[in-house]
């Protein structure tokens, strides 16, 4: 049992809103540089956390508007040990980065948090090589590479972490394992390519079944990030048991593949309102489904129009 549980419980059923595409927000919308595209170093810069605080807010006061809860994720999806030494960070200053994240998030939720709309302070894990290409670690290689910053989480107030844009099935495995020592809830979320496979080509029942299979069923949920619904839709069978265990999408604005976006120099924005008729029909046919959010491209515009097809005012609590 974590600090926090009392507020896990309410995944069971409450409706909960996430944050849109953080780094493309800040490098296309607001003009930042992020190098390797990581936003963490932004907390240790007055200016960064301004630009932080402003962007969270905007995702919590529609969460408050609509009377939904809110997964607040730390800025820390490259805040690992391979990534920070190239940003001029050593594992003792990566260390006390993931913590004070929890704290930062912490007093935003001292804010924003009203009876009946929990607020979840989340630890954000990002792939240890690049998220768009299949990595080689193994499980054993992968809960020692990720304990590190799991471990930091666990001195927190963090009531959870989750492992974005994984498409390896053996790290996602470590991954799992090492929120399981350090007795902390843990969520996986797999990202696809436009033929619903993760880039090492397991299929997301496999990587998902595979993963339940190696940890005794550990993480709390699963989830689908930075992919378009129209490239995993057809990837998901009505009535399979797997399926029930995806408890939340976060979709790219963009139905272009990893590998053309990799090239792109502009922000494609898609169009929020199919991309929000695609989360109502997702959240129709697949009820287990409580987290909406987004990913790359996303802003508030598109969070505002999947609440307005999948959760309408009249009807929110």
């Amino acid at each position: 049992m974590t600090k926090h549980t009392a507020r896990l419980l309410h995944l069971t059923d409450q409706t909960f809103l996430t944050d849109g595409g953080l780094e493309t927000t800040l490098v296309f919308h607001r003009g930042l540089d992020l190098p390797f595209f990581a936003s963490f170093p932004l907390l240790d810069d007055e200016r960064g956390r301004k630009e932080l605080t402003e962007y969270y807010e905007t995702y919590l006061a529609i969460a408050r508007e609509r009377g939904l809860g809110f997964i607040l994720d730390t800025p820390t999806w490259r805040a690992s040990a391979d990534w920070g030494p190239k940003l001029g960070y050593d594992l003792a200053a990566l260390l006390d980065l993931n913590k004070r994240s929890i704290a930062y998030l912490a007093e935003l939720r001292s804010v924003w948090e009203q009876p009946g709309q929990s607020i979840i302070l989340n630890g954000a894990i990002g792939p240890r090589g690049d998220g768009y290409k299949a990595g080689h670690m193994n499980a054993d290689e992968a809960e020692d590479y990720h304990a590190f910053q799991i471990g930091a989480f666990a001195q927190t107030e963090a009531d959870m972490v989750t492992a974005f844009t994984m498409n390896n099935v053996e790290e996602a495995i470590g991954i799992a394992r090492a929120a399981k020592a350090a007795s902390v809830p843990c969520v996986i979320s797999f990202t696809v390519e436009t033929d619903g496979r993760l880039a090492s080509g397991a299929s997301l029942q496999d990587a998902i079944e595979g993963t339940d299979a190696a940890t005794g069923a550990s993480p709390i949920y699963y989830m689908i990030n930075c992919a378009h619904p129209s490239h995993f839709d057809g990837a998901l069978s009505r009535g399979e048991k797997w399926v029930s265990r995806i408890g939340g999408i976060r979709a790219n604005a963009s139905t272009k593949s990893h590998a053309e976006l990799d090239e792109s120099s502009e922000l494609d924005i898609g169009d929020p309102i199919d991309l929000a008729r695609r989360y109502d029909g997702l959240r129709g046919t697949y009820p287990s489904m409580r987290v909406i959010g987004g990913c790359c491209g996303t802003d508030h515009r598109h969070l505002l129009a999947i609440c307005a097809a999948c959760l309408p005012l009249a009807a929110a609590e």
